[in-house]
């Protein structure tokens, strides 16, 4: 798995030599904007240099996403596979705390199994506060949890999608993405079509990705790009500038988050990585049941 930091220093670097040559200061421009021994005008080059930059954009886009696809993957099925565990080792360590304070009554093993005991039980009146939203046993219902964090109501089934959703994701994704609209009414048309190829892919939904293929294969074809004066170049190259330096952040900001570095010790495998949590987990409630049983003798 390459980090979206990792895939901007590959693909935007080769984005940004363009640029500086149609940035330059004209050295050599003949009249009407012609260079001297017949090179571009620099329109042209300028032209070059924002489709490159707006393909590097894009490829930065797609790396960022997959990305953040498998962070919210990855931290749905930690919560909702180890969860439990996690749930065990905290009951565990109360009971190992209040069987030391009934034997020693030391006031501070009992302040520690006080406090231990507190963080295992719930919030007093949750269930009455989430009347009709959620089960005593089983937490929020499905249906409640989409609508509050707008996820799909069906989990995933793994931390990263198929080959085969990658592959349909990455080229529905080059080939509608809204940076490469000409106008408002396309990049409406575009944004609304690439938000249901995300939700398809964040589920990993080949068959429906499929079905987007034919469908956007079927539409209206984009028009091709009209040459642009110079000054509409250059505010294209601003925009693409800025629309890098937020992706940036966010790919920061996913990149240093708890689960993104958990998915950085496993890059090839991210589903593996969450069987062997779930093997020291076990190995740990294991131990800790020992203690208690010990304890209580």
């Amino acid at each position: 798995m390459t980090t979206p930091e990792a895939e901007q220093s590959q693909s935007l670097s080769a984005a940004e030599e363009p640029v500086a040559e149609g940035a330059g200061s004209g050295e050599g421009a003949g009249p009407g904007g012609d260079r001297a021994g017949g090179e571009a005008r620099p329109e042209e080059r300028l032209e070059r240099a924002v489709r490159a930059a707006e393909q590097a954009l894009i490829e930065y886009e797609i790396a960022v996403e997959t990305f953040r696809v498998e962070v919210e993957n990855f931290s749905r099925l930690h919560h909702q596979k180890l969860g439990p565990m996690y749930t065990r080792l905290d009951e565990l360590e109360a009971e190992i705390a209040e069987a030391r304070a009934a034997r020693s009554g030391d006031p501070e093993d009992i302040r520690r199994a006080q406090e231990a005991r507190a963080r295992v039980m719930p919030m007093p009146g949750v269930e009455e506060l989430f009347h009709g939203w959620m089960d005593p046993e089983e937490g929020l219902f499905a249906e409640a949890e989409a609508m509050l964090t707008d996820r799909p109501v069906r989990p995933p089934q793994r931390v990263r999608p198929s080959d085969e959703a990658r592959k349909l994701f990455r080229a529905l994704a080059r080939k509608a993405h809204p940076d490469l609209a000409q106008d408002q009414n396309e990049r409406k048309r575009r944004d609304e079509f690439i938000a249901r190829v995300n939700a398809a892919y964040a589920r990993g939904d080949e068959a429906l990705l499929r079905e987007l293929s034919e469908e956007w294969a079927a539409g209206p074809v984009p028009q091709e790009r009209r040459p642009s004066r110079s000054e509409e170049l250059y505010t294209r190259l601003e925009w693409l500038a800025q629309r890098k330096e937020m992706l940036t952040l966010v790919a920061r900001e996913l990149e240093e988050s708890a689960i993104g570095s958990m998915l950085r010790l496993a890059p090839d495998d991210p589903d593996r990585l969450l069987d062997d949590i779930a093997e020291q987990l076990l190995a740990q409630v294991a131990e800790r049941q020992a203690e208690l049983e010990a304890l209580r003798g």
